[in-house]
């Protein structure tokens, strides 16, 4: 089993405005494959706050992939793709792209995402848009090279 973990960065949802749909879709997606879903949060749109949590998922947690929804657009509050950086080691800028470039066929507005992906330590972090619909889309496109993804990260072969 690949151990997952989701990250809902949402203002609106720590409050209690709104409720988490895009976050659910992603444990429910999940669980029809080899992902176990470790760890669920959601935490309000701060640097700090986001990237306190990517780094205890993957720094105590120890999850091979973490998921991020929401805070990748061009709000003054979207910094999810800033703390993501900030705590990665390196990044995997194809994940991301390809996303775009698929998503592309269906919006326009697909150019305005900021998403970005990494590895920190041994854990694949990628942010994924806010909506259920666009996240549900975007994971689709991504999921069956996450298996390959985690192996490569633990030292498995090409």
């Amino acid at each position: 089993m690949i151990r997952a973990a989701i990250l809902t960065v949402s203002d609106s949802c720590t409050q209690g405005k709104r409720e988490d749909i895009s976050g659910q879709t992603l444990k429910d997606m999940l669980a029809q494959g080899e992902f176990e879903v470790a760890e669920y949060r959601v935490v309000a749109d701060s640097c700090e706050k986001i990237a306190g949590e990517l780094k205890h998922f993957c720094d105590e947690v120890r999850v091979d992939v973490v998921l991020t929804t929401g805070g990748t657009g061009l709000g003054p509050r979207d910094v999810t793709p800033e703390a993501t950086a900030s705590v990665c080691e390196r990044m995997v800028p194809g994940l991301c792209e390809m996303m775009r470039a698929e998503s592309l066929r269906k919006t326009p507005n697909a150019v305005l995402s900021r998403a970005v992906a990494g590895i920190r330590k041994n854990t694949l972090i990628i942010n994924l848009p806010g909506s259920s619909r666009a996240v549900r889309e975007c994971l689709k496109m991504i999921l069956d090279v996450l298996p390959h993804a985690v192996k490569m990260l633990h030292g498995g072969g090409h």
